[in-house]
């Protein structure tokens, strides 16, 4: 029977099958899974330091292309035919788009997704990997995600070595726009979508809550907004007066507040100004997330600008959430007006069934290695991935399977490498036993 996708049959007859995997010994080959990923460790910390080491914040274009040309190289070397696809069209480098094809018509089919992109900039002072102790490293990227790559590669390389991909079929994506998408977003997560709407199920190498013991079975969904209000310039004396009103700034602050007030004890459910500017001339540079404002203390303010983001568990909170916050900012004090304008974002990772089932055999996995079980992560203590962009194509979809660590997009970043192995053992495992379904 083809993998083509999962019915609700099929789901439910993988429900019956857990049993029968949860703590049992590993068989033969999974044995030598184990063994294998031990010699591979030592190469595997290697090519982590090699990836952090080359500087790919999202607008370095020729740095994230030389992450690309490392990682496609790690790739072919396991029989992977590896595609490069060029990024110009939504103003980023590109992705890396690696294939292996099973001669098993009936293989499952499993999408893996990383990135290889960083926040930081090309001439950021933070460019180096580091090896602070014998479980901990530091360096851009180090857990998110270079280290994620790595985990994807490593495994794949390890069951590639024991030919047991013969009953799998699989496709790597690595983004270069993960930490700054491209846009239009139409473009630049095509590369997702057709790859999850080729998939049974879909994998994702995110640090996710950078906690061990849970992995993400959902995901918020993520959106910015602009709001920009104008009011009437005039001598601050004449502030709340009929004629006048109250100026930008005061409308802002209503705005603001009324979000917190009706919005905020909403589970799951968060927004976020992070950058206001205002005055009598204010400008914002959304491509630099940058502002500069003029204004005098005895001058009513004229504009305001803010900048912001909405995330949400499912789409119909994300909708009742721009309602509510549109009906806030109509409701304009005197003498002002506000815009409240939402950009495309990445969609929510629902917590399907398929990713209960999905977690199960990855929990069972990490238990039959000698590890701990793994349960599913409170959303909120994890941001958004490109995951979501998939999770909607595919029966089945877990992320945050990739390198733990802490101080993810700061210069304090660090990994914890005694992850390293268990997460390569409990991926390789997972695709094994998938492909015995």
């Amino acid at each position: 029977m083809s993998f083509l996708k999962f019915s609700h049959a099929i789901i439910l007859t993988l429900a019956s099958t857990l049993p029968l995997i949860s703590h049992a010994a590993l068989d033969k080959n999974e044995r030598e899974i184990v063994k294998q990923v031990d010699k591979n460790i030592p190469q595997a910390l290697k090519e982590i330091e090699q990836a952090v080491n080359i500087n790919s914040g999202s607008l370095n274009i020729e740095g994230v292309k030389k992450v690309g040309a490392l990682t496609s190289e790690q790739l072919k070397a396991i029989g992977f035919k590896v595609e490069w696809l060029d990024g110009s069209a939504f103003n980023r480098a590109g992705h890396v788009l690696a294939t292996f094809e099973s001669k098993n018509p009936d293989a499952i089919k499993i999408l893996m997704i990383g990135h290889l992109d960083t926040v930081f900039a090309k001439h950021d002072d933070f460019t180096t990997y580091k090896q602070l102790d014998a479980d901990t490293a530091s360096g851009p990227g180090v857990a998110d995600m270079k280290g994620g790559n790595t985990i994807i590669i490593t495994a794949l390389k390890s069951l590639q070595a024991l030919n047991l991909l013969e009953n799998v079929s699989i496709k790597v994506i690595l983004t270069g726009d993960e930490e700054s998408s491209g846009r239009p977003l139409s473009l630049s997560k095509q590369a997702i979508v057709d790859a999850a709407m080729w998939a049974d199920v879909a994998l994702g190498f995110e640090n996710g809550d950078n906690n061990i013991k849970t992995a993400m079975a959902a995901r918020r969904g993520y959106t910015g907004w602009t709001l920009n209000v104008s009011a009437a310039a005039a001598h601050s004396s004449q502030i709340f007066s009929d004629n006048v009103g109250y100026g930008a700034i005061y409308e802002a602050s209503r705005i603001l507040n009324s979000f917190r007030e009706q919005l905020a004890t909403q589970p799951n459910l968060t927004f976020n100004p992070g950058l206001i500017v205002g005055g009598t001339n204010a400008d914002y540079d959304s491509a630099n997330s940058s502002a500069t404002a003029f204004g005098k203390s005895n001058v009513i303010a004229q504009t305001v600008h803010i900048a912001g983001d909405l995330r949400a568990l499912s789409p119909k909170q994300f909708e009742n959430a721009k309602r509510s916050m549109q009906l806030i900012a109509s409701n304009s004090l005197n003498g002002s007006k506000a815009e409240l304008i939402f950009e495309d974002g990445y969609p929510p990772m629902a917590l399907t069934d398929g990713n209960k089932k999905l977690l199960a055999l990855y929990s069972d996995a990490s238990h039959d290695l000698g590890f701990n079980k793994v349960v599913a992560a409170n959303p909120r203590n994890a941001g958004a991935a490109d995951i979501s962009f998939a999770a909607s194509h595919v029966n089945m979809a877990l992320d945050g399977l990739g390198l733990m660590g802490s101080g993810a997009h700061t210069k304090n970043e660090t990994a914890d490498l005694t992850s390293l192995d268990k997460n390569i053992k409990k991926t390789a495992l997972l695709i094994y036993r998938l492909g015995q379904l």
